[in-house]
This record gives structure tokens, C-alpha cells and sequence, in this order.
């Protein structure tokens, strides 16, 4: 490996070991409540190392939900040829798990950084897990499940902005119900609609 792709896979891994230890800090108490030295010195790094990677806590939460994709892609590994309804339960399941690993006030914490950030679009198309989600539907499409007026880029888009309203809405129980038995019970619903 070369001097600049050993610098990269070393940046890449200390970026992710700084939002795995602010993770692990904000499930055993408020993120509010957790320092960048405490961050720091969780992830074993300097604080001179943190700024190098984010400019404050706050822009580590906008970033914080980039290690959703690679659980997902973890998740989904030996999934690779089963039948389009079964990769999607195992999204949405995966999906509700990591959501509630993170907790409803850090979940709650994003969202608010969100709302407070610039415009962006809302689904990055060249996420892992919106291109699985399409992928799973296109399937679907193939099979002649789906509604001839409906895309499956539609309707990822559709399902990603649900899920996502179920979440929210679990913040503002915080957390008193189980996400994954609503996101369930929310996607029975769907596969009938949709007779997928």
C-alpha cells in the first residue's frame, strides 16, 4: 500500500474511531453532557487529532449517522440471495436496531442539528442503504409486485421519509415504545398495500 492510501485508511479509521467513542459516550449520558475531551480520550486520538477530522461536536452529529450505512451493509451481508421481501425486513429490522442503539436523545439531537444546518437533500441516492432499499424494489418491479405507476426510486423515497417520521415520533416519546415493533408493524402494512 502507498504512502497516501496508508494516510487515507489511517484518517478514515481515526474518523471512525472518534464517532464510535462519542456514540458509545452519548448512550451513558447526554451528548450535551459529553466534552470533546471526553470523546478524545475515549478514541485514544489528541484533541488536535478531533479538530483535524471535525470542527466542533456539533458537525461530529451531522456526521455521526455515516456508521448507519456500513452496520447496514454488515446487516445485510448473507442476505445477497434472498427473496426482495426478506432483504427488506432485514433493512427496516437492521434500520430500527441501529436507531435504538444510538438512543432517542442523540437521535433527537441530530435531528435538531439537522433542521439548523443549510438545505440538503434529504436521501443521499449514493447511500448503500437507499441503493439496497431500490434494488430490493426494482425486484419487486421485475416481478410484477409493484403498481405500474409507482418507481422504485418513488417508493424508497417514500419509505425512507416514513421511517424516518416513525423515528421522530419515537423521540418525541422518547424512546417509550419499541421502535422496531412500529416500523414493523408499519411495513406489514406497506407489503400489503403494495403486494410486495
Amino acid at each position: 500500500m502507498e504512502y497516501q492510501q496508508r494516510r487515507r485508511e489511517q484518517a478514515r479509521q481515526t474518523e471512525q474511531a472518534i464517532l464510535q467513542a462519542a456514540m458509545e459516550l452519548s448512550r451513558q449520558k447526554s451528548f450535551d453532557k459529553v466534552s470533546v475531551r471526553d470523546i478524545c480520550q475515549k478514541a485514544g486520538i489528541t484533541t488536535g487529532a478531533f479538530y483535524h477530522h471535525f470542527r466542533s461536536k456539533e458537525e461530529l452529529l451531522l456526521k455521526g449517522f455515516a456508521p448507519l450505512d456500513r452496520y447496514m451493509e454488515q446487516a445485510m451481508s448473507g442476505y445477497e440471495g434472498e427473496p426482495p421481501q426478506a432483504r427488506l425486513g432485514q433493512l427496516l429490522t437492521s434500520y430500527a436496531a441501529f436507531m435504538e442503539s444510538l438512543g432517542w436523545e442523540l437521535v433527537a439531537r441530530y435531528y435538531q442539528q439537522r433542521l439548523g444546518a443549510p438545505p440538503s437533500h434529504s436521501i443521499d441516492r449514493r447511500r448503500y442503504t437507499y441503493r439496497t432499499m431500490v434494488e430490493c424494489l426494482r425486484q419487486c418491479e421485475e416481478e410484477g409486485k409493484l403498481p405500474s405507476d409507482c418507481t422504485p426510486e418513488w417508493l424508497s423515497d417514500f419509505l425512507f421519509r416514513h421511517f424516518r417520521g416513525v423515528v421522530i415520533d419515537w423521540v418525541i416519546h422518547q424512546g417509550s415504545y419499541p421502535l422496531l415493533s412500529k416500523l414493523t408493524q408499519d411495513y406489514q402494512l406497506f407489503a400489503r398495500l403494495f403486494k410486495v
